[in-house]
């Protein structure tokens, strides 16, 4: 392939990353206007929020694997028309369960998507020094698209109604169609073996089932959650264990006995961990608390995007002055500086510490993270980088899944533990608490009911939740800290993959 056309095939692998990247991002801050209109229970809210990433980081071993059997290109083909129909039914939904099952279907499309995109980049950029350029723009878009999507959604919701965060995903998909036959090159591994079906049943299983199971006992130990976690972690035992048997596994498990393969993976799942439990109560903040219309929140936020996108275009320049590994660390350390600044906020206080806080977590996510991806291919072999590509992106996906579901479900348990005060207040009864309780979404929607009392509802109700956004953020701060020591001992060997 001649330069140019590998650099136009890579602007066409960019369309799906950012696609799905916005998608994992932007419905935060139509949650407000989508909870208005579908009048979700704080259940279904989650579901709705979750559940792309949850399907998404169950299947994506399954597709990386398919991926490298049946075709890279292939299988975005296939992909890439699930999404832009699912997206569809996203933007015309009529119920909390309408919604529901298109964002499980975008999870489906989006898990097809992903790992051929990255897979396909080792196959475009045999030579290491333009790959580690190629997965930088690729890190960049990934990152980016998660930072911008707030930002897209705000000017979209300004001026149309909440679907058109999905709406816009089909126009791109179908430039996608137009082009990627025509740009794309074909990629496989040359001797994959054949598919085992055990295996992927078994890796969806164990995947799906842990996941349920955490989102749903952090808020309460549930019969069934216990019985999706044992499900759940046998399955996956059992995965691993087939695995080291088979001749031609679907993920070859020797990529974790390196020790930069598994320090990479590690701390993409915890920044990724940390970012997407910020990023639930970040546009919420802005436009319940701060009172900020959808596009003016849409500003706010805009900083936390270009400074993913300066971050991650740094990345590789400072990689060339010193060690991949003291980049990984400085972004990582500020990082924890974002959220130290993050867990200072007040609900009628100035937005320096926010803007502040945004400008520390994009740029430190963006040195980070565009750099343990270059890691990632770089130690697998050429025939398995849909599968490693797959193993990171599973990851990314879980890590963000748990994120918002995790770190979600603390946040708002903080918000109605403190919301049981409501019910002292004058003109407020236990059942207009209960409400109030649910989502601060439905706390103004109840205060504005309350003829003379209701400001003291919304102010107990604005302090709440900026109260757990920031135990969310501190406990990011710490989560992060984490990350930098697994980063600090995985790295500290000379690397094996130069």
């Amino acid at each position: 392939m001649t330069p140019l056309r590998r650099w136009a095939a890579l602007a066409v692998l960019l369309l799906p990353v950012l696609l799905i990247s916005i998608d994992m991002s932007a419905l935060g801050i139509a949650v407000p206007a989508l909870s208005a209109d579908l009048r979700p229970s704080a259940t279904q809210l989650l579901w709705i929020i979750d559940l792309y990433s949850f399907l998404l980081s169950g299947l994506l071993i399954l597709m990386g694997s398919l991926g490298d059997r049946f075709g890279r290109r292939r299988l975005l083909m296939i992909g890439a028309p699930l999404f832009g129909a699912a997206s569809l039914l996203a933007a015309f939904s009529t119920t909390p369960q309408m919604l529901i099952l298109a964002r499980a279907l975008l999870g489906v499309g989006g898990a097809t998507l992903m790992p051929s995109t990255l897979g396909l980049i080792r196959a475009i950029f045999p030579d290491r020094t333009e790959r580690r350029t190629a997965v930088a723009v690729w890190a960049m878009a990934f990152s980016g698209g998660a930072a911008l999507g707030p930002v897209v959604g705000g000017l979209l919701i300004e001026h149309f109604p909440w679907g058109s965060v999905f709406l816009i995903n089909v126009p791109v998909i179908l430039l996608f169609l137009a082009l990627a036959p025509v740009l794309l090159p074909e990629s496989r591994d040359p001797h994959p073996g054949p598919f085992d079906v055990a295996s992927a049943l078994a890796s969806i299983v164990g995947l799906l089932g842990v996941v349920y199971a955490l989102k749903t006992l952090v808020r309460a130990p549930e019969p069934s959650a216990w019985a999706a976690l044992v499900l759940g972690l046998a399955s996956l035992a059992w995965f691993v264990r087939r695995q080291r048997r088979l001749p031609h596994p679907m993920i070859d498990l020797a990529l974790f006995a390196h020790p930069t393969f598994s320090a990479a993976v590690a701390v993409n799942v915890l920044s990724v961990f940390t970012l997407m439990g910020v990023m639930f109560f970040f546009p919420q903040h802005l436009m319940l608390v701060r009172g900020m219309g959808s596009a003016e929140a849409g500003t706010w936020l805009l900083p936390l995007a270009v400074a993913t996108i300066l971050g991650t275009a740094a990345a590789p320049a400072l990689a060339r002055r010193m060690s991949e590994r003291a980049v990984i660390m400085l972004g990582l350390a500020v990082v924890i500086a974002g959220f130290a600044t993050a867990g200072r906020q007040h609900a009628d206080g100035p937005l320096t510490a926010f803007l502040l806080a945004s400008v520390l977590l994009g740029t430190g996510i963006g040195l980070a993270e565009t750099l343990t991806n270059d890691l990632v291919l770089s130690v697998a072999p050429p025939e398995r980088a849909s599968a490693a590509a797959a193993i990171s992106e599973t990851g990314y996906e879980l890590g963000g899944a748990m994120g918002t579901a995790v770190l979600g479900t603390v946040g708002m348990a903080v918000y109605s533990a403190r919301m049981h005060a409501a019910a002292e207040l004058p003109g407020v009864d236990q059942a207009t608490a209960d409400a109030a309780a649910q989502t601060l979404a439905a706390a103004h929607e109840t205060a504005a009911t309350i003829p003379h009392d209701g400001a003291a509802l919304r102010a107990l109700a604005d302090a709440s939740f900026t109260a757990g956004m920031d135990v969310v953020a501190l406990a990011s701060a710490a989560v992060a800290a984490a990350a930098l020591v697994i980063a600090w001992r995985g790295f500290a060997a000379p690397s094996e993959h130069e």
